[in-house]
């Protein structure tokens, strides 16, 4: 008998079922291993880019909320102040810190009076987002976090400053 005829015959008896049958279990641990080696960075990932994402949102949320109370404000002490609130709520609300956030205010088109009827007022808030997991003692020669920019311009009304 031809031995492939042997090896058919011997699986339905109850015989080799398949060559190495001492490697059984052998796969499972392969799928395991190979399945935290490729999802550790998968998941690393997906959390450094939610990380960023939110620090890009509340940036640019802020951004766009201290232009908008700005040109709606009564006087120019009174505008940065409340641009100011606006840029600690906005960065708040997604748990970042206002201390590591930069914001310059430029107005056009005379720099020196923003607050002018059908003038602009442009707000450009800056700041970095931190790799998650990353120990801050680390002295590496790759940055560490990411530079957020977001700029946003309000025009202020032509009716700014008139007597109700």
């Amino acid at each position: 008998m031809p031995r492939w005829r042997r090896w058919i015959d011997g699986v339905g008896e109850g015989g080799r079922s398949e060559p190495g049958e001492g490697e059984r279990g052998a796969a499972s641990l392969e799928f395991v291993t190979a399945g935290l080696v490729l999802l550790v960075p998968i998941v690393y990932l997906v959390i450094a880019m939610s990380t960023i994402q939110g620090a890009a949102l509340a940036v640019e949320g802020a951004s766009r909320q201290a232009a908008r109370v700005f040109v709606e404000s009564a006087t120019l002490a009174e505008a940065n102040a409340s641009a100011g609130r606006a840029v600690r709520f906005a960065l708040a609300d997604y748990g970042l810190s206002a201390d590591d956030v930069t914001v310059e205010i430029s107005c056009t088109p005379r720099p020196s009076e923003c607050l002018t009827r059908r003038g602009f007022v442009t707000v450009v808030v800056t700041s970095r987002s931190v790799l998650p997991l990353v120990p801050p003692v680390l002295d590496l020669d790759v940055p560490l976090s990411v530079p957020l920019s977001s700029t946003a311009t309000q025009q202020v009304s032509r009716f700014w400053g008139a007597e109700p």
